[in-house]
């Protein structure tokens, strides 16, 4: 195996500070880019993490709304925690035309209830309603679309973020709903991700469907490349045989503060029993030491004393992963771990 330690690709970048740059109306370049083509009915951008496709989706939906007379613009992300990238935001302080506001009922992932039950009832309300944005989650939004047909989003936006989570495969609920709009042809669709492609090989849209998208692409070179900060890029490939669960700490460093993304339940890679995955990851990292009662990080004691804070995001638990969601976000608590933690904070995700 590499030695972990030795990276198998390395990029520098220019740090020219040109991806934080913005333009009269408050656009970063990415942004502008994209909102050149708000015109368009159906719309993909393809364009990496932190780029900014939240706020470029406010842009363009604010216009669609304001200019292009569509009633209504549904904002559909695959996970509640998402949903705060939809909060709102004071557009004209930057130079825009209108600010991006969602009045709280209408963010159903600040809401409690089921995806299938209360939750699609508000969305039903807010399609008879005059208010002009919702937040929902993949989930809520099949649940609806199934309930009042495709026929009840007439004339309204439908933004999708993560755009990846669609396939072309019939027996992907919200794939099949997207080509029964397109179908249709009587919403815009603005679609989003930075990975355009599925692990599983399955297409995410149809051909004569993906030929109806105007396409605007931002790279990652171009957004790397336009940090201030950032020098350099170090990429590992590690090899392994077996499951993934036992190997896994010959390519990682506990030391180090470090994002885990475990394989998905449909993978040929998983054990389908993700949370017994969890589980063995943080038993080969240490021995527990409960919970945290600040945050809901689980704890470990490493070998040489060190004390992990693992944050976990895979357990479905409502209650726990509100709470671990939660602790991620308050800065304060970021704040109280570097300044008290004897080795610092270690995010184990």
């Amino acid at each position: 195996m590499t030695n972990p330690h030795i990276p198998s690709v390395s990029v520098s970048y220019a740090r020219n500070g040109s991806s934080s740059k913005v333009n009269a109306l408050g656009m970063r370049p990415m942004q502008e880019r994209a909102y050149g083509h708000r015109g368009e009915q159906y719309l993909l951008i393809k364009s990496p993490p932190a780029s900014g496709k939240s706020r470029a989706l406010m842009f363009i939906a604010l216009d669609k709304l304001h200019n292009q007379k569509l009633k209504q613009a549904i904002i559909v992300v695959p996970e509640k925690t998402i949903g705060a990238s939809f909060h709102d935001e004071p557009l004209t302080q930057s130079g825009f035309f209108a600010d991006w506001r969602v009045e709280p009922k209408w963010n159903l992932c600040d809401a409690p209830g089921s995806e299938n039950g209360g939750k699609v009832k508000s969305l039903g309300a807010f399609l008879q309603s005059e208010d002009r944005i919702l937040i929902c989650t993949h989930a809520t939004f099949r649940f609806a679309v199934d309930q009042f047909g495709v026929e009840a989003f007439d004339d309204r936006l439908i933004a999708v973020d993560e755009f990846h989570h669609v396939s072309a495969n019939p027996d992907n609920k919200l794939g099949m709903h997207l080509g029964q709009f397109i179908n249709r042809d009587r919403t815009h669709i603005v679609a989003m991700t930075g990975s355009y492609f599925r692990g599983d090989a399955e297409a995410v849209l149809a051909p004569q469907d993906e030929a109806k998208f105007d396409t605007v692409t931002y790279t990652y070179y171009e957004q790397l490349n336009g940090y201030e900060h950032l020098k350099q890029l170090d990429i590992g490939y590690f090899f392994y045989s077996g499951s993934y669960t036992d190997s896994i700490l010959r390519a990682l460093d506990p030391g180090e503060k470090t994002i885990i993304h475990i394989p998905n339940v449909n993978s040929r890679e998983s054990t389908q029993d993700k949370l017994k995955e969890v589980e063995h990851i943080i038993e080969e990292l240490g021995k527990w030491q409960g919970i945290d009662a600040a945050t809901g990080f689980q704890l470990a004691r490493t070998s040489d004393g060190r004390i992990l804070r693992i944050a976990d995001l895979v357990d479905d638990d409502p209650s726990k992963r509100e709470r671990v969601a939660a602790a991620l976000l308050n800065r304060q608590l970021r704040f109280d771990f570097s300044r008290h933690a004897p080795y610092g904070p270690k995010w184990q995700i």
